[in-house]
């Protein structure tokens, strides 16, 4: 991004005319598309996914003031870039759950970002926590449907589980 655009992404954003920044990243996963609101995080997205197909989305769903702003994503690249090195644990970032529809999704999805690092929890596991033991089906169903989504395929799954059970090469 050149510099005027820059400067046109910041006054833009200065003046309340942005409700969605985005920006995209590199990363030991692929390139992966970010986008926040004013509330925080709101989607974290892996590049097999098509970034106009996104944008679109984040339009329709959050607001049609979408624009590139990397620099309104510097602490989430930051934060993504110590995570990926073994450096950070916890994200300290704000998420903004607006894409997440329906309550016991939301509790689900709430209830997985808090799975310490290192540590996994089955279907089973989530649903008790989100205050339904019976509904592991739902919870699998509420992952799958994560507007966050997963769709980094089994490579980067294993990398993932590699890098907090400290079997994963880092930089």
């Amino acid at each position: 991004m050149d510099e005027r655009m820059k400067e046109f992404a910041r006054r833009a954003r200065a003046e309340g005319l942005v409700d969605v920044a985005y920006t995209e990243t590199d990363s030991p996963v692929g390139r992966l598309l970010l986008a926040a609101t004013r509330r925080g995080l709101v989607r974290v997205a892996f590049e097999r996914d098509r970034l106009d197909q996104l944008l679109e989305d984040l339009a329709e769903r959050l607001s049609p003031r979408v624009l590139e702003a990397p620099a309104e994503l510097d602490d989430v690249r930051r934060e993504l870039d110590e995570y990926f090195e073994g450096r950070r644990h916890e994200f300290d970032l704000p998420l903004d759950w607006s894409l997440t529809t329906g309550e016991f999704r939301r509790r689900i999805l709430e209830r997985t970002a808090r799975i310490p690092y290192g540590e996994t929890a089955s279907y089973r596991d989530v649903a008790t926590a989100a205050g339904n033991e019976r509904a592991v089906r739902a919870a699998g169903t509420a992952l799958g449907a994560n507007p966050s989504g997963y769709g980094g395929g089994l490579e980067a799954k294993r990398f993932l589980l590699d890098l907090e059970s400290g079997r994963a090469r880092v930089a």
